[in-house]
């Protein structure tokens, strides 16, 4: 350190130059001082007066995404969800018979194209659930029919002949019964057997 007086030694005359005291930086201060000092123009910790501090500071952290949201249990009651779903509004080879007619001297079947839904857990099976309108479609009177309860007291398919099937249409008119077809070369319904149904 160097202190320097005015030549006269005189500390408090008139035209004293005033002491001027030159201290050099200590290395052991510096290394002493804390890096993370701030200024607050406010007299708080924490502040920012626009000044740089020490060291810089480091940017918010980004707002964590939310947490998903867990599955709310099912209540008592609540069925687990099916995993049933319909990948085709209509089956290819199926369809429910609900009249014969006679049409054009030909005889024809009234029938709904449609496809198997969804079972609920107080049904024996899953309902066949017919799409648009009723449609005629005709019927060889030489087709191969076999048919299971109601038709006749089976739960396996039995062969009848078309008249006799023809003759339970007309007394039980609107079953929407479900039967597996197939179609000749003119069109016309050459093969059906029912499908049980509990």
């Amino acid at each position: 350190m160097l202190t320097l007086t005015s030549c006269d030694g005189d500390e408090h005359g008139a035209g004293a130059a005033p002491s001027v005291v030159q201290q050099t930086p200590n290395p052991q201060d510096s290394a002493n001082a804390s890096p993370t000092a701030e200024i607050d123009p406010d007299g708080e910790d924490g502040g920012d007066d626009g000044k740089l501090s020490a060291v810089p500071k480091a940017p918010p952290a980004p707002d964590a995404p939310p947490a998903p949201a867990a599955p709310a249990a099912p209540e008592a009651g609540d069925e687990e969800p099916s995993d049933c779903d319909h990948k085709m509004p209509i089956s290819p080879d199926e369809l429910a018979v609900y009249r014969y007619t006679p049409e054009g001297g030909n005889f024809g079947l009234i029938v709904k194209y449609g496809n198997w839904g969804c079972a609920t857990p107080d049904s024996d099976g899953p309902p066949f659930e017919t799409v648009g309108n009723e449609i005629y479609q005709p019927l060889d009177l030489s087709a191969h029919i076999t048919v299971t309860d109601p038709i006749v007291k089976s739960t396996e398919n039995q062969p009848i002949t078309v008249q006799k099937f023809l003759d339970w249409l007309e007394t039980h008119p609107n079953s929407g019964l479900v039967f597996t077809y197939r179609l000749n070369s003119d069109g016309a319904i050459n093969h059906l057997e029912q499908v049980f149904t509990p």
